[in-house]
């Protein structure tokens, strides 16, 4: 052995080649952490110590290569001077570069994913076989910040400036085929044939028939673009990016700006630049928040396994209700791989849904993310049925009846008798308590919420609703079901609304307030996708629905009325009363006309304003500021208030059920997040010049002590959670 550490070792191989293997102990996959690159320092030192070495392999010994440096660890140094954060950075990229400059070749065998780090790990190398399976990228943009050892300089040098740019500013993840065709890799050959073929390669250039040293020498060099052609690279890229990225996210802009700066350098000072600029978006609010984000998400999925000790495989599901609704579930269960059962009481109804699921398997197919023998494959996994004759086989039934608690209650009863005794029920309401639904149920132990989203196969969010008399074995097997369909399930507690619902119905009573105040609803509309929302809130109600939102706000009135409920009629009244249902009539605040690729579009139609006139009491002067403040505050008091009542565990919870549930914006974290960027105490104050607009504007008496004494949703630590 001529290193051992704890995460790395070298060993010989023979013939004088040496394999550098990335193995963690303690961890299941590879990651860049203070350990792993201190191992990395002294492998690389052994190694050129080691006179009898001729070539060096890169492997690892986990199902995946290195997924990346470890930001739990890497974020506490955000806070760090910026001196001292540039110097830590290129003090870590010297390792990499001394790697670089070993006077023998070196190969990456890159057997699984290979990202952020690890990618960087691999450019390092003079060569990099991939298996045909594995992904390689630069995801780092989408936790705002983007390559920081070395990915902004060595990729632009071996692929080209688009190709690199494409990369880094998207941040995905790249297959074998691509990666070979854009020269990120010099071979992709079959998983069994990994070692083979690194072997081979790696003597081939030991014999000097693959000349090592001019492989690596564009990466020590500066771009090799004229002034003419860099400004025409970098200056197109930068608009480009711009316009799809937007203002609230520099990191992609950021990272093409650096590869030019960088251009006209060779290696030691291209790598100074990108530091400079990683510590510069290090410091953003965007990088906070979506490194946050990237840590919540961390932490739900931890919290979901720990339900897979006591959930039931589900093997056969069904779901009752076809339509939309009903197709949608249909179409992600079976597209993941768990056949369904879909039924409902109408031939057309059945026809729905499968037209529903058909098309978006079409979808796929057009995309080339299916093949048309797995759309085939998928739409034989769902079964249409009139009658209940199979379900005696059915693990899980999702009820996706109309939303209404007799008949929601009718269904569940009738479809209990069918099935047996350990099967679950779950219903994918929106607002109707579950514990309420139970009643009409012999085994309530076996039901649970399984609230989806609409689109269901476009919204990553799954509520599982505990009841009152819900066991942990129908909560863990909702849950297990949720997750094997592609979701990403948040348990939640019973209460009208649940969580998502009971949030967001505040901020439309925010909106519904500014309304008959006498804004204008266009106006709103742009200042709220301005803050980062991805449509405003009287498009979101038309896509919602108007009557979906007319009866959503009976029942959270009914729910809290000491906060939600409001005697005067509001523009949800009006419209609903003129049948102005929002996209799926055509007609709410906006009408829609069918663009080019037939899909809804709005258009401002003046008529509405008469509809809105009686529903407008006062014409009251308000800021761009009070809008965002009318609507954003009661969005966040009711978030805290979910976390006080114990709908929600934790913070990183309610944050992500927002952002995964209705697009809150990921660039601001989440709405206890927000609360922290500008302050506990300050947003009290702020609520409390808004009182007057009534309850939903008062902070709870916990949030008043929070701002007393200092504390936060998210500790300074990262991710550490205030319990409240």
């Amino acid at each position: 052995m001529i290193y051992e550490g704890k995460a790395i070792t070298v060993k010989a191989l023979e013939s004088g080649i040496v394999e550098l293997k990335f193995d963690l102990k303690g961890e299941s996959v590879n990651k860049f952490n203070r350990l792993t690159l201190n191992d990395l320092r002294q492998a690389v030192e052994a190694i050129k110590a080691d006179g009898s070495i001729k070539g060096v392999i890169v492997t690892s010994g986990k199902d995946v290569f290195i997924v990346g440096a470890d930001i739990t660890e890497f974020v506490d140094n955000f806070k760090l001077p910026d001196a001292e954060l540039v110097a830590g950075n290129l003090e870590a990229n010297k390792i990499f570069s001394d790697f670089e400059d070993l006077n023998v070749p070196t190969l990456a065998a890159i057997n699984g994913i290979a990202l952020g780090g690890g990618l960087e790990m691999c450019l390092a190398a003079d060569f990099r076989v991939m298996s045909a399976t594995a992904k390689i990228g630069l995801p780092e943009v989408k936790l705002g910040i983007y390559p920081g050892f070395g990915g902004t300089v060595r990729l632009p040098r071996l692929v080209g400036v688009d190709n690199a740019v494409e990369w880094i500013a998207s941040g995905k993840d790249n297959r074998a085929e691509d990666a070979l065709k854009v020269g990120a890799v010099d071979a992709v050959v079959a998983p069994e044939k990994l070692q083979e073929a690194a072997l081979d390669l790696i003597k081939r250039a030991i014999s000097g028939e693959f000349d090592f040293k001019a492989k690596r020498q564009p990466k020590l060099d500066k771009l090799k673009l004229n002034a003419i052609e860099q400004m025409m690279a970098f200056e197109t890229a930068k608009g480009f990016v711009a316009g799809q990225a937007g203002p609230n996210y520099p990191a992609p802009v950021e990272a093409i700006k650096t590869i030019q700066k960088a251009a006209n350098f060779g290696r030691d000072k291209a790598l100074e630049v990108e530091a400079a600029g990683f510590v510069k978006m290090a410091k953003t609010s965007a990088a906070e928040s979506l490194i946050g984000l990237f840590l919540n998400d961390q932490e739900l999925k931890k919290k979901a396994k720990i339900y897979d000790e006591v959930a039931r495989d589900v093997k056969q599901a069904a779901v009752l209700g076809a339509g939309i609704m009903g197709g949608g579930i249909a179409y992600q269960s079976a597209v993941k791989g768990t056949p369904i059962l879909m039924k409902d009481i109408r031939e057309e109804a059945i026809e729905l849904g499968l037209n529903e699921a058909s098309k978006l398997l079409g979808k796929r197919v057009e995309k080339g993310r299916l093949t048309p023998a797995k759309m085939a494959e998928a739409l034989n996994a769902i079964r249409p049925t009139l009658s209940y004759g199979d379900f005696g086989n059915v693990d899980l039934v999702v009820e996706a009846v109309v939303e209404n608690p007799k008949v929601k209650q009718a269904v569940l009863s009738e479809v209990e008798g069918q099935v047996s005794e350990d099967t679950i029920l779950a219903s994918n309401t929106s607002t109707i308590s579950i514990s309420l639904l139970a009643k009409a149920l012999k085994r309530p132990e076996n039901f649970a919420g399984m609230h989806f989203f609409n689109p269901v196969h476009m919204m990553p969010l799954v509520e599982v609703i505990r009841g009152e008399k819900s066991s942990e074995v129908a909560v863990a097997t909702t849950v297990a079901y949720a997750k094997k369909m592609g979701k990403n399930p948040i348990v939640v507690n019973d209460c009208p609304g649940f969580l998502v619902n009971r949030i967001l119905f505040p901020y439309f009573g925010g909106f519904a307030k500014l309304v008959s105040a006498g804004v204008d609803f266009v106006r709103i509309d742009k200042v709220m996708e301005k803050f980062g929302w991805p449509m405003g809130p009287a498009y979101l109600m038309d896509v919602v629905g108007i009557d979906t939102g007319h009866h959503g706000r009976d029942v959270m009135a009914e729910g809290f009325p000491d906060r939600m409920k409001d005697d005067r009629r509001s523009a949800v009244d009006a419209l609903y009363e003129a049948n102005r249902l929002g996209q799926k009539n055509g007609k709410g605040f906006y009408v829609y006309e069918t663009d080019k690729k037939g899909k809804p579009k709005k258009v401002v139609d003046a008529s509405v304003l008469e509809v809105l006139k009686p529903v407008i009491y006062e014409q009251r002067e308000v800021t761009d500021e009070d809008i965002i403040n009318w609507m954003m505050i009661p969005l966040c008091l009711e978030t805290v208030r979910c976390l006080e009542d114990g709908i929600v565990d934790t913070a990183a919870e309610a944050d992500m059920g927002l952002i995964y549930g209705i697009g809150f914006p990921p660039f601001r974290g989440g709405a206890l997040r927000y609360i922290d960027s500008i302050g506990v105490a300050e947003f009290v104050a702020l609520a409390d010049q808004y009182a007057d607009l009534g309850a939903l504007y008062h902070p709870t008496a916990k949030l008043r002590e929070m701002a007393r004494t200092g504390q936060r949703f998210f500790g300074l630590v990262p991710n550490e959670q205030v319990k409240i």
